[in-house]
């Protein structure tokens, strides 16, 4: 299992040969150092992304001790509460519940009607980054237009939207693998901090609804139902994380694919209308998310190999993505590549609500930077974030 080093720099840089090595050897391995089955081939992680035998929670069916599995620690709560209310880790019956509320508020139509503030949004980023000479492609335009098309849509007043991205990363910061106690403390505080802003804003909301995300949130309703205070406070940090976290990360390491693909830039640069297969294609060749996690809650087998319940399996979305099974020559950037099931939004119930969102802010950027910076390209070479579970760049400095 050498071939396997979330903590290798070399593995980080570019862990899909690794991948290949890993899907040779079998369906399933287990990792001994994070105590996980790993499952590194397509069919397996899109078959287990719909197994009911799993789970993003055990605590719906289990106690920790029934489990096997030890509570966190008390200091940790505030993280925990945070996240365990959001629907990402919850399972039915509250799962269903929450997202049917949710989507009550988060429609696709409401999704549709941002285009044009998305598309405006990206067009004035790079219109700035153009006006610099360039600059970091991360801070100048793949951060801040997620973050500001998420906190519109919830509702967050420009002059609050400071601590948004600082507080998301240290709450994103306890989904890597086995994430020490200082990024368990910065979670915390994140947590508390983020959690007493939102409760604020729900109660000046309660007041004056407005046509924002969180008055939606306070007014759906089903058949009685209604979400808790703190479903909503979990609710928007969640479609804060995941709205942004993943459109920043595909954004740098979409463009630093490009990059090393010149050939590719080009069709694309000739070519404006590949862009909507461009960003299913860039999504997959780099992942954004590596890794989703899942609880065994009932015994399974897997090409022979029985998984029992307790355990975690980690379903590896980065290999998948380049199973040769699935995607012809996998290892190649094909931005026309027409055959694109990869599985970078995850399947299932647990399927991401903000996926159309998403392609409407990657495709926006994308328009917005081969219009209006035509010659971008690379001021030097980028460095990695010292992460495994969510791949991105340190910084994407560019000319103009």
């Amino acid at each position: 299992m050498a071939v396997f080093d979330p903590w290798d720099p070399a593995f980080l840089a570019d862990p899909y040969p690794a991948y290949a090595e890993l899907r040779a050897r079998g369906r399933v391995q287990y990792f001994e150092s994070t105590n996980q089955w790993l499952v590194p081939r397509h069919a397996d992680v899109s078959a287990l992304l719909r197994d009911r035998r799993l789970g993003r929670t055990y605590q719906h069916r289990f106690t920790h001790e029934d489990f096997g599995r030890t509570a966190p620690p008390p200091e940790h709560e505030p993280f925990h509460t945070l996240n365990d209310f959001g629907m990402l880790d919850l399972e039915p019956p509250d799962h269903t519940r929450i997202r049917r509320l949710v989507s009550k508020a988060f429609t696709p139509r409401t999704v549709e009607q941002l285009k044009p503030y998305v598309s405006r949004l990206a067009g004035e980023l790079v219109d700035g980054l153009v006006a610099r000479g360039g600059g970091d492609l991360l801070t100048d335009v793949a951060e801040p237009l997620p973050v500001a098309v998420i906190a519109e849509m919830l509702g967050i007043p420009e002059s609050d939207r400071a601590p948004l991205r600082p507080w998301s990363a240290d709450i994103c910061g306890m989904y890597e693998l086995s994430p020490s106690e200082d990024t368990a403390a910065k979670a915390v505080r994140a947590s508390l901090e983020f959690s007493s802003y939102l409760r604020e804003l729900i109660a000046a909301r309660r007041k004056e609804p407005g046509d924002d995300l969180i008055s939606g949130l306070i007014a759906a309703h089903d058949e009685g139902d209604r979400l808790t205070e703190q479903e909503m406070i979990s609710t928007a940090v969640l479609l804060l994380n995941a709205g942004h976290e993943a459109t920043v990360n595909a954004t740098v390491n979409g463009w630093w694919a490009l990059f090393r693909n010149p050939d590719q830039l080009a069709l694309l640069r000739s070519d404006h209308s590949l862009i909507p297969s461009a960003v299913e294609e860039l999504m997959r060749y780099d992942t954004p998310l590596q890794l989703f996690e899942r609880w065994v809650l009932d015994e399974i087998e897997i090409d022979g190999t029985t998984v029992p319940r307790g355990a975690e399996i980690a379903m590896l979305f980065g290999s998948a993505n380049h199973d040769p099974d699935v995607f012809a020559a996998p290892e190649r950037l094909d931005l026309s590549r027409a055959d694109n099931p990869h599985i970078s939004f995850s399947a299932g119930i647990h399927y991401c609500i903000g996926a159309p969102l998403a392609r409407i802010e990657l495709a926006a950027s994308m328009a917005a930077l081969l219009e209006r910076a035509p010659t971008l390209g690379l001021a030097a070479e980028p460095e990695r974030k010292p992460n495994f579970v969510i791949r991105g760049l340190e910084g994407l400095r560019v000319t103009v």
